[in-house]
């Protein structure tokens, strides 16, 4: 063996050495090492594995369906009086009168319809009366409550001596506490003799009897 291949070969053992020395030194710092990063990875692994990706999750969450929209229930409306076609019909939410009477065929040629709101809102269960020219004795309570005229002033009027809370609540102005406090007066103090005694019902003033005056009576 050449000069040169022993001192190669002495060379190799001597870092053999080294690197053996130092394994050697720090063997327990190597072990703890080792130690920290197995626990590590195992901890990082079970974090991976329970906790499913932002692409599974969404898979898996239903999206919100939308709400659904309720659809307007038509109106059962009872046509009569001066119309080509008497009958119940049904007509789509927020109708008038007027698409009462359409629904009817239309008006008789005897029909007094200057005597109709025919804008008045309509309601399920109305019933509506398209008068006849020079009719009197216009009908001021229907028994299919609710009921409606669609009637201008002076057409029909209500008894106010009669007339009970339903009936008084068509009237305009009147809501379900001045018609109780109606009822209530006439408890106490017996039947009004004259329209304008309303106004001594809590609540009704001149300018709310004005709007009443040609809409009520009191026999």
């Amino acid at each position: 063996m050449s000069d040169q291949q022993e001192a190669t070969g002495n060379a190799q053992q001597e870092a053999r050495g080294d690197v053996k020395g130092w394994v050697e030194r720090y063997r327990g710092v190597l072990f703890v090492a080792l130690i920290v990063v197995v626990l590590a990875a195992v901890v990082l692994l079970q974090t991976l594995w329970a906790r499913p990706s932002g692409s599974i999750l969404e898979s898996l969450t239903p999206a919100p369906s939308p709400e659904a929209t309720r659809t307007p229930q038509p109106l059962r409306v009872y046509v009569t009086g001066a119309v080509q076609r008497p009958d119940v019909y049904a007509l789509p939410a927020g109708s008038i009168v007027k698409d009462a009477l359409l629904a009817a065929g239309g008006a008789t040629a005897d029909a007094d319809l200057v005597r109709l709101n025919l804008a008045y809102p309509l309601a399920d269960g109305q019933q509506v009366y398209v008068p006849r020219q020079g009719e009197e004795n216009l009908p001021t309570r229907l028994l299919t409550a609710p009921a409606v005229s669609a009637l201008q002033p002076g057409a029909s009027r209500v008894n106010i001596n009669t007339a009970g809370q339903a009936e008084l609540e068509l009237l305009p102005g009147i809501g379900p506490a001045l018609a109780k406090r109606i009822l209530e007066y006439r408890q106490t103090h017996g039947p009004f003799q004259t329209i304008e005694k309303i106004i001594e019902v809590p609540g009704i003033g001149p300018v709310l009897l004005e709007k009443l005056r040609d809409l009520i009576a009191t026999e």
